[in-house]
């Protein structure tokens, strides 16, 4: 026999506003559903749930305070993605630092993080959620045209690993996102204002 399977707590919001319920401790119950969804860290789901209980009962005393709460939860959603950016923002130079110091000894970037341990950095940096930082050399100009005092044309083949991709993809660990979620993205030492990196320059060599 099977076990009786328990809604979470949006998921019994979603069920009763979807009904005509009258129960006056509904807005009350779903008050608490939310605090206590803050209270065990899980502050997104907690402003889904407020902002819900908000718009469905606005009059009610449950409905006033979820307001309140609500403002203070995207207050302290809003410190938090600043801090967590700084933190991200901090481990990212870190690294670019660490990279240039690299490519100044060797002559060009290496092909893993690891490669900077330990002449370069005691350990390679995660993001703030245990994250590896995803980290991409590759060669600029792997294809250039080259002229003789002749004119006559030829091509040299590069192998350097000259430039480099460094990302963090939030929390989601996914392109694009908002808030805990966004990106952060450099580009050879470079913070990155685009939404998504530049292609890579074809065809890269084999090492």
């Amino acid at each position: 026999m099977s076990r009786p399977r328990f809604l979470t707590p949006i998921a019994c919001l979603f069920l009763l506003v979807g009904c005509n319920s009258e129960d006056p401790r509904l807005p009350q119950k779903l008050l608490e559903d939310a605090r206590a969804l803050n209270n065990s860290g899980k502050s997104v789901e907690a402003r889904s749930m407020l902002e819900r209980i908000a718009q469905r009962y606005p009059e009610t005393p449950a409905g006033k305070q979820a307001q309140q709460d609500l403002f203070i939860i995207q207050v302290s959603l809003k410190q938090e993605m600043q801090e967590k950016q700084r933190l991200v923002r901090a481990s990212m130079k870190r690294i670019m630092d660490a990279l240039e110091r690299y490519k100044t000894k060797h002559g060009e970037f290496p092909w893993t993080l690891q490669a900077l341990v330990p002449d370069h950095l005691d350990l390679v940096p995660e993001t703030p959620w245990s994250h590896p930082f995803l980290y991409r050399p590759f060669v600029p100009m792997p294809i250039e045209e080259l002229r003789d005092r002749r004119g006559a044309l030829s091509q040299r083949f590069n192998t350097k690993y000259e430039a480099y991709h460094l990302a963090c993809l939030g929390t989601d660990l996914k392109p694009g996102g908002d808030e805990l979620a966004r990106d952060t993205l450099a580009v050879t030492g470079e913070f990155s204002k685009e939404a998504t990196l530049p292609p890579i320059p074809m065809p890269q060599p084999f090492k």
